[in-house]
Formats: structure tokens, C-alpha cells, sequence
């Protein structure tokens, strides 16, 4: 070993050339960076790679044995063409073509075994790779350079990496080797009281171990030593996150005897849920103390969430302070707003003739208010007489004061974005309280990885009078028929005094807004877009819903329009609304009963269940119809049977993880950086995930600020870098 440690810029190391490109394609600067950059798969010699899945216009590198090689002279000009057929040990089969390059015959013989990386053509129904990089594996084709690949791809389990055109696996591997080879490996830093206790790999073992794996044995351990480390780094950082947030100063707002609440809990006409009640009273206790809560409250659709945050928001002005309510648009703020109102009555009018003196008022903000109502809402809370405020994002803006904020609930977490959050925060002199509720069931690990910082809360009883709801999926595809069907039952039920939505993906008209964001998993039907509200509703008045009365609601429409349009639905003088998602979060309607979902493949899971939440509210059945072109035996149709087999929100949450893949567990996207998290799966490694928060919460009580452990210090500010920290923090 010389000098060299995982800080040598790759350039000293694998030369000029290679480091530049290794830099503008992949990201990678230093051998830290090219050690850490973890294979994508492993092929097997002698395994099949299933040439037969592979998908046309896409970047491959295949594992392959050439079986028979053709030269012949090109028909529209002079020269040949090299034809090399290759197989996969499975019966499938892929041509390679070479023009002018008949020389390459000479080492693609019969029997040599290969890596080849290329896009993936058609030429008269066969699959091919024109012109493709290869390397050869067969020692005995193998001369010059190539021997070093060779050598590297001796071993059983060949590693296939994340790779760019300009950079193919092999030069990647060639790279890792160089390192591996030449650079003094991180010392471990992980307490070896805790690697023993775990039974994990050292960190020069797993890293030589993930790039050049003696047995499949030793790559399972070191991925799970790898994956340690990163879960290991996001669990410390949220529990650093948590005891410093719990360590802030906050004012307490203690329930006060005979207040606001205690006269709101005597006249509410049903009993809270034994859920409602003991989430009620974690939150009283949190507020009672003189450090700020953060807590996220999870509960079905319809399992009263609401209710839990208006208590300990009354809580809140009973001791003084003032309460802020987020909603994620302006047609739920707004009904929020006259939610609110309407469950304090006379308590929540102390400006009007009619009001309890003694009570509070509760005003609207949203940015579509008009100059002179705007003024006197914020006049209000500047001076303290409104102790409940209902708002969109609009309360963040400059110009919003207020005299005593003392509690801000965040309704719909994952609509806001972290600023957004951040600066209402910063609108009390002390951190406020923070209630974050969510109606999407989060699966344990998501609430643990992305949500760590929280202390978290479930509702999942439901209120008494609430209705069942029951699911189908339509298949127009196999039965036409259906479809007329499920429009008759939404005719029936409008007969019944009922009323029901029909949703759609898209809005509409230009063809180009779609509500729904791209499913993992979703049959992709180049053949036609998604169904349009515009299109729908216009179609449904004049064949199989005419006569009733259709209203239409989605996101271009001026605020006012929605709110006038959602006023009119829910006072019943309209049968049918057809909209897109807009409908999705917290639209209250007991007389819905019915829904059509149209296009039902190009939802998520948690998306379904959200939407279907708008039915059954009241004391009458709901129904959920999912119209799909989507055939049995696919994974959308599985999707969507699966939606409609169970009213089980958080086994759905978990159905939804599988299906999206995941993606970045922090939210690259919120950073705009590039993850330094390559292993960590939320499914997979959901126990090694709970193992590592044990672990982060018996260190940091023995040493808060890692000072006897620096080595583990800086491999967290490595993994959870500190916009990612930042994220984390906020969220």
C-alpha cells in the first residue's frame, strides 16, 4: 500500500483520461467515491441473463457465450458485415453486428464467454446490439490488456455497476481493482463492541467483499454490514435531530379547567373514540411541557383526525396562545374553516352578536381572498383576537404576524415542502408546537427513516356511524359490458337521494396536465392518454348519467370557482362531480356513497385508498368502482385487485412501497444532491432499519455528540450530508 487513501483524486490513480470521464458521467471524484459507488447486480457464469425480457432501446450489458459467427459482403455498399450470434444458456438469443470489423472473428469464436454493453435493436423481429463493447471472460482469447478483466471476472459472482455509454462496467471494475490494490482501506469506524454484538463484517472486508466477492456467503454479509452503515448514519442523525429539538425552549400550554375545550368537549353530540382519547391526551401532555412537540399523527381516512388536532388546538388558546391549521389547498382550508366553526358554534363567533364572549374567532387566510377581507383576517391574528387560524401556504408569506403562535398543525405532511414548514416555524419568538397529521398509513420503517425525528401516533378505530366500504374493479378490457353496469349503479344511487364523484387522471383541453403523478409498476398505453375531466363530463351529461345534475372540479380552475363548485356539491345541488385528484385530501360529503375511479391503473395504491376515503362518510354503504383497461395477470391489475380487496390502509402502504421501488429514502429530490445512500432498502432491510435505531438511541444517551467515537462522527456527515441533515430535520 503507498500513500493513497480514500481522499487521492481517482486522477492520480487510474490516470487523466479515465478520471475525467469517470467524473462527468458518474459523479465520482476520489477513490472514497469509486470504493462507494456498489455494484448493481452480480451475474453468474454460466447463469442466464433471460435474453428474451429484454426491452427494445435499452442500455445493456449482457453476460453471454457466443455460439456461431457469419462474415458476408453488405448489399447497398462495399464491405462486410460481421454477424456473432450469442446465447444465454436458456434458449435465448441476441445478434451482434460489426461493419468493416471482420477481424473481431478471430477472438469471438464458438464457445468464448463474454460481456457485452450495448442498446438494444430490432432487425426483423430479433433482438440485436450493433456494434457493442465487449470484453471477452476465456482466458485463452486473451491477450494485453484484456488479461486484467479476465483476471477480474475469474471469480464465480461477476459485478455489474451502475454504468455510463462512456464508462461500461468493465472499465468501472478495472477501476475498483486499481483502488482496491493501491489505496490504503477507511479504518473501521464502527465501536467494535457493537460490530461484535451484531455479528458485522469489518469495513476493508465488506468493501472488498461487495466489489470482488469470494462467495455468496461473504456478499450477503457485506452488503449487510454496508447497509448497516447507512441506516446506522440515518438513525443517529435523527436521534441527534430529536434530542436537540427536545432540548429547545417552548412556551407550555397546559389544559386549563373550564376553558374553551372543556366546554367544546360537553357539547359535542357523540363520544370520542378510546383512540381519539388517548391520542388526546400523548398531545396534551406534549404541550404541557416547556419543550416543542413534534408529533405525527397517522390515521385512516375518516378516523377523526381532525377532531384530535381542533382539541389541542383549543387547548392552545386556553393557555393563551394561538393556533395555526395548514391545509394543502384553498377549497380545504376553506372547509376546514367552516368545519371548525361549525363544531364551536357560538364559541368560535366572540366577534359577533351571536357569540360567546368568552370564546375565540376563527379566520381564513388564503391568497385568493379579496384586499379588504385579507386585512381585517390578518388584523386578528396580529392583535391576538383570532386564536384559530385556517390557512394554505399563504400564511407563510411576509405580512402574516402574529401575536402568540403557539401551535401549527400541518395537515397532509407530504404536500408542503420543507421550507414552507420551516418558515411558519419561524413566525413565534420560541419554536411552536408542531402536529403534522396524515390520512396515508406509513409503513413502520418509512415512519422510522423519513419521519425519525417524530414521535408518532396512530388512530386507526373508526368513528361509530361510519359506513363500510366495498371495492370492484371493472375490466373493460375482458367485460365491456361492466362499464355500462357501473354507470347504472351511480344512476341508483343518485335515485336513492344519494350522490358520487367520478374522477379522472387528467384535466384536460391542452392535453398536456395530468393530476396524477407516474405509477411504478403502470401499463404504460402509448395507444391513448389518460381519460380527461373535460372530455368525461361533457360525454356523461349526454349518454349514461343524462338528466343528472354533473358539476366539474379540478386544479386550473380560479379558487373561488372550486369553492363555489365544492359549496354546491356538498349542499346537495348536484348529483354527480366529476374532478380529477383534487378531491384526493379531506373533502367531506356524507351524502357521497358512490365513486368511479376511470383509468384506475394510472393511480398509486395509497392514491386509491385516499380517494376512496370520500364515500361511506355518512351512515349509507359506500362504493368504489376501479375501471381499468389493464389485463388480468398484470402488475397494475394486481395493483388494483389488491386496492380492492382490503380497507386496510397500512397493508396497502406496504403494497405501495413494494411497487415504487422506493427511490431515494431521504428525498434526494429535496436536496437537489446527489445520495450517498446506495444499499438501504426500506423493505428489505426493514429489521436491520430497527436494529440500527436501538443502537443510535443507546449511543447517543452514553455520548450525545459522538466526541469518544470520530471516526463514526464523519462517516455520518459523509452518508447524511448536511443538506440531507437539514432535511431531515425540518421533516
Amino acid at each position: 500500500m503507498g500513500d493513497a487513501d480514500v481522499e487521492t483524486p481517482l486522477k492520480k490513480l487510474v490516470g487523466e483520461k479515465t478520471a475525467k470521464a469517470l467524473a462527468t458521467h458518474l459523479d465520482l471524484y476520489t477513490a472514497g467515491d469509486l470504493l462507494f459507488h456498489f455494484p448493481r447486480r452480480y451475474d453468474e457464469r454460466g447463469e442466464h441473463t433471460d435474453m428474451r425480457s429484454l426491452e427494445i432501446g435499452e442500455q445493456v450489458t449482457v453476460l453471454a457465450q457466443v455460439l456461431r459467427t457469419t462474415t458476408r459482403p453488405m448489399r447497398q455498399r462495399r464491405g462486410s458485415m460481421l454477424e456473432v450470434v450469442v446465447g444465454d444458456g436458456s434458449g435465448g438469443q441476441l445478434i451482434l453486428t460489426f461493419f468493416q470489423q471482420a477481424w473481431r472473428e478471430r477472438e469471438l469464436r464458438a464457445g468464448v464467454w463474454g460481456l457485452f454493453a450495448g442498446k438494444v435493436g430490432d432487425f426483423r423481429g430479433r433482438r440485436q446490439l450493433n456494434g457493442p463493447e465487449y470484453v471477452l471472460l476465456d482466458a485463452g482469447a486473451a491477450d494485453g490488456e484484456v488479461a486484467a478483466e479476465v483476471e477480474e471476472f475469474a471469480g464465480a459472482l461477476i459485478p455489474v455497476y451502475p454504468a455510463a455509454a462512456a464508462v461500461p462496467t468493465w472499465v468501472l471494475a478495472r477501476c475498483v481493482r486499481v483502488v482496491l490494490d493501491t489505496v490504503d482501506l477507511p479504518a473501521d469506524p464502527l465501536p467494535s463492541e457493537l460490530r461484535a454484538g451484531r455479528k458485522l463484517l469489518d469495513l476493508a472486508t465488506a468493501l472488498r467483499e461487495i466489489h470482488r466477492p469470494s462467495a455468496k456467503e461473504l456478499l450477503y454479509l457485506a452488503r449487510r454490514r454496508l447497509a448497516w452503515d447507512e441506516a446506522f448514519a440515518v438513525q443517529l442523525t435523527l436521534v441527534r435531530r430529536k434530542q436537540e429539538a427536545a432540548a429547545w425552549p417552548a412556551k407550555p400550554r397546559p389544559r386549563r379547567e373550564g376553558g374553551l375545550l372543556a366546554g367544546f368537549d360537553g357539547s359535542l353530540p357523540f363520544t370520542l373514540t378510546d383512540g381519539q382519547l388517548a391520542v388526546g391526551e400523548e398531545i396534551a401532555q406534549d404541550l404541557a411541557r416547556p419543550h416543542p412537540m413534534h408529533r405525527l399523527l397517522q390515521g385512516e381516512v375518516g378516523a377523526g383526525k381532525t377532531l384530535v388536532a381542533l382539541r389541542a388546538m383549543l387547548q392552545v388558546v386556553d393557555a393563551g396562545g394561538q393556533a395555526a391549521l395548514l391545509a394543502p389547498t384553498e377549497v380545504l382550508a376553506a372547509q376546514h374553516q367552516r368545519g371548525i366553526s361549525r363544531l364551536l358554534g357560538p364559541k368560535g363567533r366572540a366577534d359577533e352578536l351571536d357569540g360567546d364572549p368568552d370564546g375565540t374567532q376563527v379566520v381564513l387566510v388564503t391568497g385568493s381572498q379579496g384586499a379588504a377581507a385579507r386585512r381585517k383576517a390578518l388584523a386578528k391574528l396580529a392583535d391576538g383576537s383570532a386564536g384559530l387560524v385556517v390557512g394554505t401556504h399563504a400564511l407563510l408569506y411576509e405580512g402574516v404576524d402574529f401575536a402568540d403562535l403557539g401551535l401549527v398543525v400541518v395537515d397532509e405532511q407530504h404536500r408542503f415542502g420543507v421550507e414552507q414548514r420551516d418558515a411558519l416555524r419561524a413566525k413565534a419568538e420560541q419554536p411552536p408546537h408542531v402536529l403534522v397529521m396524515t390520512a396515508t398509513p406509513i409503513p413502520r420503517t418509512v415512519a422510522m427513516t423519513v419521519y425519525g425525528d417524530l414521535e408518532v401516533s396512530s388512530l386507526s378505530q373508526l368513528p361509530g356511524g361510519r359506513s363500510p366500504i366495498a371495492s370492484h374493479v371493472v375490466p373493460v378490457a375482458e367485460k365491456p359490458a361492466f362499464l355500462d353496469r357501473a354507470w347504472r349503479r351511480v344512476v341508483e344511487e343518485v335515485q336513492q337521494g344519494h350522490q358520487a364523484y367520478v374522477v379522472c387522471p387528467r384535466i384536460g383541453d391542452n392535453g398536456t396536465e395530468d393530476e396524477v403523478e407516474p405509477v411504478e409498476g403502470a401499463e404504460e398505453d402509448e395507444k391513448r392518454p389518460p381519460v380527461a375531466v373535460l372530455d368525461v363530463a361533457p360525454l356523461l351529461a349526454e349518454g349514461p348519467l343524462r338528466g343528472l345534475r354533473i358539476g366539474v372540479l379540478h386544479g386550473r380552475l380560479p379558487a373561488e370557482e372550486k369553492d363555489a363548485v365544492m359549496r354546491t356539491y356538498a349542499a346537495g345541488q348536484l348529483d354527480v362531480l366529476v374532478a380529477t385528484t383534487v378531491i384526493e385530501v379531506g373533502v367531506d360529503v356524507p351524502n357521497a356513497t358512490a365513486m368511479v375511479i376511470l383509468d384506475a391503473d394510472r393511480f398509486g395504491v395509497s392514491q386509491l385508498h385516499q380517494l376512496r376515503g370520500r364515500v361511506g362518510r355518512g351512515s349509507a354503504a359506500g362504493l368504489c368502482l376501479l375501471v381499468t383497461e389493464a389485463l388480468e395477470g398484470t402488475p397494475a391489475r394486481e395493483r388494483l385487485d389488491a386496492v380492492a380487496s382490503t380497507l386496510d390502509g397500512f397493508r396497502l402502504a406496504e403494497l405501495d412501497l413494494e411497487q415504487r421501488r422506493e427511490g431515494d429514502v431521504l428525498g434526494a429530490a429535496q436536496s437537489g444532491r446527489r445520495s450517498h445512500l446506495r444499499l438501504l432498502s426500506l423493505l428489505r432491510d426493514r429489521d436491520l432499519i430497527g436494529e440500527a435505531r436501538a443502537e443510535a438511541d443507546r449511543l447517543l444517551a452514553e455520548d450525545p455528540e459522538l466526541t469518544a467515537h470520530p471516526l463514526l462522527a464523519a462517516q455520518v456527515a459523509r452518508l447524511v450530508d448536511a443538506d440531507r441533515a437539514e432535511y431531515l430535520q425540518k421533516g
